[in-house]
């Protein structure tokens, strides 16, 4: 199909569109409202066109798209579909070089939110990863008018500016109560995972309710609100799990090809093991189903075996993730993903057949080459014969060595980053935990019922060692947080 046929088939909705050269290889892939009034322009020869942009419209041979329900979702399917396929156009015109994540931490005592470019493993949620930041701080900024939020990294002693303008709840001088703003930020939540309907619905109750309460006040508060959210466009609402259109994934398509899968992997773990010198060891269970990240299924274990053994922590982890227990509560995926090489493999691959799993594929991806690992002893895999295949070695496995501009490899990479950034992010926060708990052990005058306090007010050890020795005051007074605040920082 010609290039003006497609033009011509664009639909009138958002969604994702993607640019290929003559090869087939996705150059450039951005996010529209309107697809059909979108990609249309970078064809208009009335419209003037910057050198880079002009030389992404001359390579152009063919068009793809996926249709989504709002501006904000084709956002993040843009963002993800970027990050995996790393097309070079992208990386030549996008300003923003980064992700950002929204970040809400509802278990603290004054929750807050924010947003951030590095996700932690820090007990708050996070929702992303967007490249356009500016367009996500636009949405947050029309949803703050709807569900008031604080951003404040310190508690002031009085309401804030921010809160005289309807943007802030003013749990300081007690204008909300704590129950009261954790429900408002849930309704935010469900908003940010398009729960867009549901939320009106909801809203709309409780606005009868204060009205058959004779509550007026408040039934007029939840009239304005339902005005409010009715009023959004679409491009606010947000969603954190788009799944993508199998049969317009390549790179799983590919990898079903390669394995000697009769379908593609609908979902697809990844696993990675932390640790410095062989402590707080950890290791982190990543989820993708249909190829994108499904945040709400990933795992972490803290392994009880000590030492630096990557070799028995990868069993380990295997043996506990194929427990009845865990089958029961989160199924069995369609394919393994090991981070590491044929030593990491072979040990993951003996805890699943332990477990009697074996109809399960496994692979590895060693990171110095990209190298993917396929054990010839895995009756799961019917690896397909191809010039990829560099070597087979007496340790019966093979090294497959793919380009990678190719889509497996950079699926595959995906995953693989992912879990080792959800790894790393939660041995931080032990490493952390543990240094700072052994701290405050060690400081004369402070006792359990001292540190629980810091921690049900600040929310986290490493809150504890950001404050200011005035914010520690605030929760333990003047002359124990001077001792605490000395001590911490010498």
């Amino acid at each position: 199909m010609n290039l003006q046929k497609k033009l011509a088939e664009l639909p009138k909705q958002p969604g994702v569109y993607m640019y290929k050269d003559t090869s087939g290889e996705i150059i450039y892939i951005g996010k529209a409202a309107t697809l059909r009034n979108r990609v249309r322009q970078y064809f208009q020869t009335s419209r003037p066109l910057d050198p880079k942009t002009d030389a992404l419209v001359k390579e152009i041979s063919d068009i793809d798209w996926i249709t989504v329900d709002s501006e904000i979702d084709a956002l993040f399917l843009e963002a993800e579909l970027v990050r995996r396929y790393l097309p070079r156009y992208n990386i030549l015109l996008r300003d923003d070089k980064s992700t950002s994540y929204v970040r809400i931490n509802m278990s603290s005592d004054h929750p807050t939110v924010t947003m951030t470019r590095r996700p932690l493993d820090d007990g708050a949620e996070y929702f992303g990863p967007y490249f356009a930041a500016t367009t996500v701080k636009k949405a947050l900024h029309y949803l703050r008018k709807i569900f008031p939020y604080s951003t404040h990294s310190h508690i002031p002693k009085r309401a804030c500016l921010q809160y005289h303008l309807g943007l802030c709840p003013g749990l300081e001088e007690g204008k909300t109560s704590l129950s009261e703003y954790r429900q408002n930020l849930r309704k935010l939540k469900m908003y940010l995972q398009g729960k867009r309907t549901a939320i009106i619905r909801e809203v709309e109750q409780e606005m009868k309710a204060a009205a058959a309460a004779n509550d007026f006040e408040k039934a007029a508060q939840k009239r304005n609100q339902l005005f409010a959210l009715k009023g959004l466009s679409k491009q606010i609402l947000f969603g954190d799990k788009e799944f993508l259109d199998l049969s317009k994934d390549k790179g799983l398509a590919e990898l079903a090809s390669l394995l000697g899968q009769a379908k593609p992997p609908r979902r697809i773990e990844g696993y990675d093991i932390s640790h410095m010198s062989g402590t707080d060891n950890v290791a982190s269970m990543v989820v993708f189903t249909n190829g994108l990240p499904h945040k709400d299924q990933y795992r972490k274990f803290k392994l009880h075996i000590p030492g630096n053994n990557d070799f028995a922590h990868m069993k380990e982890v295997i043996i506990r993730r194929l427990s009845e227990k865990n089958i029961k509560a989160w199924g069995l995926p369609d394919l393994f993903l090991i981070d590491g090489g044929k030593g990491q493999l072979d040990a993951a691959m003996q805890a699943r057949d332990e477990r009697g799993y074996s109809n399960i594929p496994m692979i590895g991806l060693a990171k110095r080459e990209e190298e993917i690992i396929v054990s010839t002893k895995d009756s799961a895999i019917n690896l397909q014969k191809t010039d990829e295949i560099i070597a087979k070695n007496s340790q019966n496995f093979y090294v497959l060595l793919l380009p990678r501009s190719s889509h497996v490899v950079k699926i595959l990479q995906r995953i693989r980053d992912e879990s080792h950034r959800f790894a790393v992010s939660y041995h931080s926060v032990l490493k952390r935990s543990r240094q700072t708990k052994n701290s405050l052990e060690e400081i004369p005058g402070v006792g359990s019922a001292t540190k629980t306090k810091l921690l049900r007010r600040l929310g986290s050890m490493k809150q504890i060692l950001d404050a200011d020795e005035k914010a520690l005051a605030e929760v333990v007074g003047p002359k124990k947080a001077h001792l605490i605040y000395s001590s911490l920082h010498g």
